[in-house]
């Protein structure tokens, strides 16, 4: 949920705070993470670790959060110029111009988010609209308490619904041909919080 708003932050802002929580930049507008429950982090290292090893000797990069996305940072943009920072859970790059020490620079192509009841608004909504606009070509919503995956694919700039996969069943990265996720049966319908 929105911190209220009684200034424009920017990224300068967020690097300069010194407080231990974690937070996000959304045109503006500073937004606390809470800290991810037990099985949020099982269904992220899940994933992470098939990421991972399906591009050992590929030119993608895989990672994991907090890493920073500055989604619509350009080259030059000073931080105290960038309004918007997100931590997806996983984020894939294959560009690796977009890289720096920060983080990335620019729309991952690949973005996975696993919702909580205390997310679920923010990323089905917020985080959809944010990263269908920075041009992200594919954004995976992982639901644990439905025990599926919602799959979206960015066709002529607009996310379209390309599946709804329960866990237990193969998870295609549309990225890939070859590249097929799955996540364990026994993490459906898992409690968050």
């Amino acid at each position: 949920m929105p911190l209220p708003m009684e200034t424009r932050y920017t990224l300068a802002d967020l690097l300069a705070w010194d407080g231990p929580e974690r937070m996000e930049l959304h045109g503006g507008t500073p937004v606390m993470m809470a800290p991810p429950s037990r099985v949020h982090q099982e269904l992220v290292g899940e994933l992470f670790g098939q990421l991972r090893e399906y591009l050992k000797d590929r030119p993608c990069k895989v990672y994991v959060a907090p890493f920073a996305v500055r989604l619509f940072q350009g080259e030059k943009d000073p931080p105290e110029t960038v309004d918007t920072m997100v931590e997806p859970d996983i984020a894939v790059i294959c560009d690796p111009r977009k890289l720096d020490d920060m983080g990335c620079k620019g729309a991952p192509d690949l973005v996975v988010e696993v919702v909580s009841p205390s997310t679920a608004r923010h990323d089905r909504f917020t985080k959809y609209n944010l990263y269908e606009r920075a041009g992200v070509r594919e954004y995976w919503i992982v639901d644990p308490a439905a025990g599926a995956v919602q799959m979206f694919v960015l066709e002529e700039g607009r996310f379209t619904n390309a599946a709804w996969v329960r866990f237990g069943e193969e998870l295609p990265v549309r990225l890939w041909e070859d590249c097929v996720l799955r996540l364990p049966e026994e993490l459906a319908g898992s409690p968050l919080e």
